[in-house]
């Protein structure tokens, strides 16, 4: 897990990560993301639609198909300048605040993180009832 900063603030830097783009191979948007704070971090979870344009551009989907993935990016500020660090489901991200919605809206790509984020939101509302 790398980090990259860059001059901009919070917000154009969240507006970077969640902003769609098309590349030749394929197509990315955000369909749904949410800032949390958890540990020293911010993190901000979104679900990516990705859609292939070229066969063999995402294993095993056709052109037109698409595949919906949850991703964890680490936000943090160091001298003045925001940076992130990407995580992804298959990365089991040692993070759990993952709104409970977006585990239905992307498969499966981890059953032991999803379990830990089921258990996180669960301590949380045992917690604050």
């Amino acid at each position: 897990m790398g980090w990259l900063f860059k001059n901009e603030s919070r917000e154009e830097l969240i507006r970077d990560l969640t902003k769609p783009y098309d590349t030749e191979q394929v197509s990315c948007k955000t369909i749904a993301h949410a800032i949390c704070h958890e540990g020293d971090y911010g993190v901000l979870w979104s679900v990516a639609e990705l859609t292939a344009k070229q066969k063999g551009a995402l294993k095993d989907l056709a052109p037109g198909q698409f595949i919906r993935l949850i991703r964890c990016d680490l936000l943090d500020c160091h001298k003045g300048q925001w940076g992130y660090a990407s995580l992804g489901e298959t990365m089991h991200p040692f993070y759990f605040s993952c709104p409970l919605s977006y585990l239905d809206m992307a498969p499966e790509q981890s059953a032991e993180w999803r379990n830990k984020v089921r258990a996180y939101h669960a301590d949380r509302a045992a917690n604050h009832a």
